[in-house]
């Protein structure tokens, strides 16, 4: 096996801890993915698993030899992409994540307005909650993230940003007697920066009310309609329900609180990413502008 078939194998086996699913993932034998890895402790000089029952587990070494492993395959797949597009950015490779909320309301007017005018820019695409997005352009997965507010240590990449507005809506029948300490609150997963601001939000009140916890935007949108509870949301994702007067505006303190959307990229961009971000930002009905001087 090549040394990125080997990181790949030991990547997969820190994700799965199991090898027989890493070689399901790989469509490799199991004895292909425990050479691998045996090839790579021999290569390290430490071990880099061990058993775990029935299955295995990464030794400390082997966790710090896998992050190692996921920014050099992304660094690899993102070199490759940065060649082809460099020769042809019109036929290159772009890789997206976007959290969950941007991904559903946001994200589909980008991408259809700048495929439109580049139809044959290979698209990748990846939506989850913001403790998975993050890291996969810290790794190199990715080449562009749509989310909230970056972590301070990429926050240099920042190429965009458009405005955002979180706000606590419920239905009618909830709205007039509405208490923050008293309500159910509609949670997000684990992992969601909405989730993180509306705790905050609720821990600055003093308040500690019932949870129901859903797992998507979608999901938590739909249960306030119905009446089970109160969320903090995207004002862009309930315009069309708060317009139908299916949900209503509530006074939540510390709302409505400006959560601006960002681009972020790495500094070093592909070519492919660079023709996204200059078609974004050259489309003035996406909303989208470049972000102010850093201090």
């Amino acid at each position: 096996m090549t040394t990125n078939a080997r990181l790949r194998a030991l990547v997969e086996l820190a994700d799965t801890g199991s090898v027989r699913a890493a070689a399901q993932r790989l469509v490799v034998t199991e004895s292909s993915v425990s050479a691998a890895v045996s090839a790579l402790a021999a290569d390290v000089g430490v071990p880099l698993v061990r058993r775990n029952g029935r299955g295995v587990l990464l030794t400390p070494a082997g966790e710090r030899y896998a992050g190692y492993a996921r920014r050099i395959l992304g660094l690899h797949d993102e070199a490759m992409a940065a060649a082809r597009g460099e020769a042809d950015p019109e036929r290159g490779l772009l890789r997206l994540a976007a959290v969950t909320t941007a991904g559903e309301h946001v994200l589909p007017a980008m991408l259809a307005s700048f495929r439109g005018r580049h139809p044959r820019v290979t698209l990748r695409l990846e939506v989850a909650h913001r403790a998975r997005v993050w890291p996969l352009l810290a790794h190199h997965d990715v080449d562009l993230v749509l989310a909230g507010r970056p972590p301070d240590e990429l926050a240099a990449g920042i190429r965009a940003v458009s405005p955002n507005t979180l706000l606590a809506v419920g239905p009618p029948s909830l709205a007039a007697g509405f208490s923050p300490a008293h309500s159910t609150w509609l949670m997000r997963e684990a992992g969601s920066g909405t989730r993180e601001t509306c705790e905050a939000l609720l821990s600055a009140a003093g308040a500690d009310p019932p949870r129901l916890v859903l797992g998507s935007p979608g999901a938590v949108i739909a249960a306030a309609q119905a009446g089970l509870g109160v969320t903090l949301v995207s004002r862009q994702a309930v315009a069309r329900q708060i317009e139908a007067g299916d949900l209503v505006e509530l006074p939540m303190p510390g709302t409505p609180l400006n959560r601006p959307w960002h681009v972020v990229s790495h500094p070093h961009a592909t070519a492919g990413t660079d023709l996204f971000v200059t078609h974004l930002l050259a489309r003035p009905e996406l909303g989208w502008s470049a972000p102010p001087p850093r201090r």
